[in-house]
């Protein structure tokens, strides 16, 4: 079966890695005694926490970078979450890095020695697997509630769709 034509499989690498970086890979909606309701929605870069019934400094919203992230959870045992989550995202920003080159220089890339769409497709489909692994960890490692892994599946499909795309013309 063929999900992408060869003709477009450049294209769909370049939009896939943009996707990757801006859809969350996880949504967690929690609650916790004296805190409420915590909705966690995990960016690639950055995780945005919203408090239903609290306030930390007069506000109910915190935007933090994974390097804030993983220091808020250093010590506890979700760190190793956060390290598979930060290994997913070096992986997608490689990606993008990748895309931007691939989309100002398509000529150049597209002769060098690795095929880009193949490449693109096995850093997407490796950051879905660090999603995963991150996805399992938050369960089982205390931060309670129920994640919906929306972008870790659509990381996954990209990379295996990206994998398989037959690259030949015709």
């Amino acid at each position: 079966m063929v999900w992408v034509r060869s003709e477009y499989a450049g294209e769909l690498a370049v939009v896939s890695a943009w996707l990757a970086a801006l859809v969350p890979w996880n949504l967690t909606y929690a609650t916790a005694e004296g805190v409420g309701g915590l909705l966690y929605v995990r960016f690639v870069f950055a995780e945005f926490v919203y408090f239903t019934d609290l306030e930390i400094d007069g506000r109910s919203v915190e935007l933090l970078s994974i390097r804030e992230a993983m220091a808020q959870q250093a010590g506890e045992l979700v760190f190793a979450a956060y390290l598979a989550w930060a290994v997913g995202a070096a992986l997608v920003g490689a990606a993008v890095l990748l895309s931007v080159g691939y989309y100002l220089r398509e000529d150049r890339v597209e002769n060098g020695p690795i095929d880009p769409v193949r490449l693109m497709g096995g850093l997407l489909a490796a950051a879905g697997v660090a999603f995963v692994a991150a996805n399992y960890l938050v369960v089982t490692r205390g931060i309670p509630g129920i994640p919906l892994p929306i972008g870790t599946v659509m990381v996954l499909v990209l990379g295996g769709v990206l994998l398989t795309v037959d690259r030949v013309d015709g």
